[in-house]
């Protein structure tokens, strides 16, 4: 853990940001309420000498584990390398906020799809409810898109993993696909072994996205109101 850091989150933190951002991520453990555009300055910073800082201990305090995963997605090296320290760094996630936002940090992944895709399928199938997350929400920020997308839903009919934050991921997953592509999307649903609770979230947050218009949107709000019935 290192002293300095903690000293300069201490430095950015906000109780009233805590006081609301700890309500909405349970399991977080200690937060200092730091906000993430203010993390991510902070990790920017740390990355030009990111050996020496990752290879610390991470501290426990909430920001401590975020401002990590940062600096794993933005610092320069090469691409085994940060998979290394991805791997290192998956056991600390314990709450949807730090998996989410590590996910969308990875911007490599977007650069190096096989690489990446490789690296994250097995942990699809991981027994640790945030490991499948990870996987789960990489392949939604990252590969839900053009060729890659029926390869994704494929994927995601075969996770099995009962854990509420994995169906919760699953489901904003095929949002994502139905957004990208609705005809598709909408054909895979029709005989999808998806869990009862991942699919009623899918219907959800398509619903919710402004961007689901027209029939598209009709035909979602029929599928909900008949998975309701059944």
């Amino acid at each position: 853990m290192n002293e300095t850091i903690r000293e300069q989150l201490y430095a950015l933190a906000e109780d009233g940001y805590r006081e609301f951002s700890s309500a909405l991520v349970p399991g977080c453990g200690t937060m200092l309420g730091v906000r993430l555009p203010k993390l991510r300055g902070l990790a920017k910073e740390i990355a030009g000498a990111y050996q020496s800082y990752l290879a610390e201990p991470c501290g426990e305090l909430f920001e401590e584990v975020m401002l990590r995963g940062m600096v794993i997605g933005c610092m320069k090296c090469p691409t085994e390398q940060r998979l290394q320290y991805i791997r290192d760094f998956l056991p600390l996630i314990d709450n949807w906020s730090v998996c989410d936002s590590f996910c969308c940090g990875l911007k490599e992944a977007k650069k190096k799809p096989e690489v990446y895709w490789a690296f994250l399928l097995p942990y699809l199938h991981s027994e640790q409810e945030f490991a499948v997350r990870f996987g789960v929400v990489m392949l939604l920020a990252h590969f839900a898109r053009g060729a890659w997308l029926p390869k994704v839903l494929e994927q995601l009919e075969q996770v099995t993993h009962t854990g509420y934050y994995v169906k919760m991921a699953v489901g904003w997953a095929v949002s994502v696909c139905y957004i990208q592509d609705a005809d598709f999307t909408w054909d895979w649903l029709q005989t999808a072994g998806l869990d009862a609770e991942a699919k009623h979230k899918a219907l959800q947050k398509i619903m919710d996205s402004r961007r689901v218009t027209g029939e598209n949107r009709e035909r979602i709000r029929r599928l909900r109101e008949q998975e309701k019935k059944a």
